[in-house]
């Protein structure tokens, strides 16, 4: 299968990229082609710009040439996996910025003629989504407040996606307070979903 794997954390050493190595690894034992975008590490300018959001609607194609190499990740991937820790609910601003710079009417989605109905996808060919993430907070917190973060991936963007994208989420809850041990196995639970796709 054609995977893009999109990395937000800027730490080189962090649990996050521990999270991203495994999965490349896992991904690439089974055969997998993978493409692999590192926000940070690429230095991927996440700031809409006031001329971007100026010719947002008005002239898209220029915005689209801006990100062309990011775009084609998209079109190619049949199954798109996001890594990243989860801050103040959501994706950090970088993974946030990519969404806003990136995902342009006319590549990810067309806007509706009228209020009454929704967006038309336009990324028909992901048929698996696969969100990993942490957060500090606890699962029942995460939970009480509607999971946001997860809400945007699987509820928010699902029209854009394939009618039969199937969904995954693995989420580690309460970093702050786990061990060693913990961070293993979620690494392993990780390591095992990738295994089945």
């Amino acid at each position: 299968m054609r995977l893009l794997v999109v990395f937000s954390h800027p730490g080189p050493d962090s649990y996050g990229a521990a999270l991203r190595d495994r999965a490349l690894e896992t991904l690439r034992a089974a055969g997998h082609d993978i493409r692999l975008r590192d926000l940070y590490a690429e230095a991927f300018e996440p700031v809409l710009s006031r001329a971007e959001w100026e010719r947002y609607l008005s002239a898209p194609q220029v915005n689209i040439a801006g990100v062309q190499d990011h775009i084609d990740d998209l079109r190619w991937c049949e199954g798109l996996i996001v890594i990243y820790p989860t801050w103040y609910y959501g994706a950090p601003a970088m993974l946030k910025g990519w969404l806003e710079r990136v995902w342009l009417p006319g590549v990810t989605f067309d806007i509706p003629k009228t209020a009454k109905h929704r967006p038309t996808g336009q990324l028909t060919n992901i048929r698996h989504f696969v969100g990993i993430t942490t957060s500090g907070s606890p699962w029942w917190w995460i939970k009480m407040i509607r999971d946001p973060g997860r809400s945007l991936w699987t509820r928010g963007l699902r029209p854009i996606f394939h009618p039969r994208c199937r969904y995954h989420w693995r989420q580690l809850y309460g970093m702050n307070h786990r061990t060693d041990l913990d961070r293993a196995r979620f690494l392993d639970r990780v390591a095992t979903l990738l295994q089945r796709l």
